[in-house]
């Protein structure tokens, strides 16, 4: 499954005044450092596109100025800081709540003369920010309902040289075997039939939503970027899970049993009960054989 609890992740796209952030925002804060190992890979991968190793391409400029937009409580904001180190870094989302969890974690980091916050929404509310090198949005432009106008409007606030980073799609989240000994095998394969489905009705109903073929590099193309390309990342946690990736697991059959309930049939609804459990022997918390394999696309197209 793809994390859309708004991710969502990480790239949020939220109505903030509904949410209970005390709540929700560490679950997010754990999801993101759970994937920080993809997320490495993927900023060393821009680094090079950037000219922050010695392989980088000749004429490439140095990340002066990079934005984080739909930062969420900024996990990621703050490992970008840590990959671009001569970089402002500019976390930009529409919650309050979570910008101020961002000043906490770059505080905490030693990062709070680099990191600072904005509050917009996408897709207007960029006005006074100016122009960046590297602008970076992860699981958010999806939930915007024009999508290319979306990557138009932050490609032109790109500075020459500069590149725009979407990271969308990539592969459905594995966590399951085929057959768990509980149900019909294929719940995995059935709770993404349900997530499909799901997710085109939340993108039908965006305000100003228009269709559009999610060919990303396309769309930075169209949007006046050449370069364009991606490349994918992959996170990979074998079972047994342990700790915080095992609550995770647990907590993403929740969110899906409460999201995908009618679109799932009466035993995959009773499966996921089990699962999610904690009393019940057939548990996330109790099984050896959940793991979590999941793949992050980044698409990157670079301005003139």
């Amino acid at each position: 499954m793809t994390d859309t609890p708004h991710h969502h992740s990480h790239g949020h796209g939220h109505d903030d005044t509904h949410v209970d952030w005390d709540e929700h925002a560490p679950v997010l804060e754990r999801q993101a450092e759970i994937a920080t190992p993809m997320y490495e890979q993927a900023a060393d991968w821009l680094r090079t596109l950037l000219g922050g190793t010695e392989e980088h391409a000749s004429g490439t400029v140095p990340v002066r100025r990079l934005w984080d937009v739909g930062s969420g409580p900024g996990v990621l904001t703050c490992l970008l800081a840590r990959a671009f180190p001569e970089a402002e870094v500019v976390a930009i989302d529409p919650a309050p709540a979570l910008l101020a969890r961002v000043r906490d974690r770059a505080a905490r980091l030693g990062l709070a003369d680099r990191v600072h916050t904005h509050v917009a929404e996408l897709p207007g509310e960029l006005g006074g920010l100016g122009t960046a090198d590297l602008i970076w949005t992860s699981r958010v432009l999806h939930h915007v309902g024009d999508q290319a106008a979306a990557v138009a409007l932050l490609a032109g606030r790109l500075r020459p040289g500069g590149v725009l980073a979407v990271a969308e799609g990539g592969l459905p989240d594995r966590m399951l075997p085929r057959d768990i000994g509980i149900g019909r095998p294929g719940l995995q394969a059935r709770m993404d039939a349900a997530q499909e489905e799901w997710f085109a009705r939340m993108r039908a109903d965006l305000p100003g939503h228009r269709e559009t073929a999610e060919d990303w590099p396309a769309m930075l193309a169209a949007a006046g970027l050449h370069d364009t390309g991606s490349r994918s990342f992959l996170l990979d946690l074998p079972a047994p899970l342990t700790g915080d990736a095992r609550d995770h697991v647990a907590d993403r059959l929740a969110r899906a049993a409460e999201r995908y309930a009618e679109l799932l049939d009466k035993e995959d609804r009773a499966v996921l009960a089990r699962l999610t459990d904690p009393a019940d022997e057939a548990a996330i918390a109790h099984r050896p054989d959940a793991f979590l394999l999941s793949a992050q696309t980044v698409h990157v197209g670079r301005a003139q």
